[in-house]
């Protein structure tokens, strides 16, 4: 597949998936916008993958307007257009529903739920003029209960419905999709008997990596006839039970 002379801004890129999909935009030939908010990381990502093609760094919370505007000025001043947008910049916060804050809820809802509205918003214009498209990453959260995550569960259903929503509002110009991954990349800090068992109990036996979104990502950017769907990308788990 090649993106020869597309360019695609993808927000929370500086390492995992969003790193994994930028390597494979710049190794197709696109010319990529890579956000992160750790300014280190995203400089530091931008000029490995510029070693063997075009890959620019804008640090900043993607959450923010500010820095969502500056990523599409910079996509259209440097490339003089925006074919692909790759929402994926997100947080997750750990904790009792009885114990979360205001600031730590509507924190959560700014970057997961907010930044993917508003670069979509910043960015349609120049999507509309390209017949481009937007990739919103969910969560499998958005489909199922976890209480420990219920912010992060509620923003990602929200995205869900920005998906569906936004694919009717720009269409026929912008195709929108979403795809909403499992468990991927396990934190380092998990319990190790905890990990597998939740291994075990995926249908596919094993987790994610970002290759396995990587390659949905792909999919969605190469089917021309889909827009408004989510797919889950989780190895089976939301069909275990």
């Amino acid at each position: 597949m090649s993106f020869l002379h597309k360019t695609a801004i993808v927000t929370g890129a500086g390492q995992g998936i969003g790193f994994e999909i930028c390597r494979q935009l710049v190794a197709a030939g696109a010319n990529v916008i890579l956000n992160d908010v750790d300014p280190e990381l995203a400089a530091a990502a931008a000029n490995k993958l510029s070693a063997t093609g075009v890959c620019t760094a804008v640090a900043g919370d993607a959450g923010s307007i500010t820095c969502i505007q500056e990523m599409v000025d910079k996509a259209a001043a440097a490339y003089g257009a925006l074919d692909i947008v790759i929402a994926n910049a997100g947080i997750t916060l750990f904790g009792d529903f009885f114990d979360y804050t205001p600031d730590a809820f509507y924190k959560v809802m700014q970057v997961n739920l907010g930044g993917s509205f508003f670069l979509a918003q910043a960015a349609a214009s120049r999507l509309r003029a390209a017949r481009g498209v937007i990739v919103n990453i969910a969560d499998l959260a958005a489909f199922e209960t976890w209480p420990a995550y219920l912010p992060h569960g509620i923003s990602k259903s929200g995205v869900v419905h920005l998906t569906r929503s936004l694919a009717r509002v720009l269409a026929p110009e912008v195709r929108v999709a979403g795809i909403a991954p499992g468990t991927v990349l396990l934190p380092e800090n998990w319990d190790a008997g905890a990990a597998e068992h939740l291994r075990e109990t995926t249908p596919l036996g094993r987790s994610g990596s970002p290759a396995d979104v990587t390659s949905t990502v792909l999919f969605i950017l190469d089917s021309d006839y889909l827009t408004g769907e989510t797919i889950i990308v989780d190895g089976g788990r939301h069909v275990r039970r």
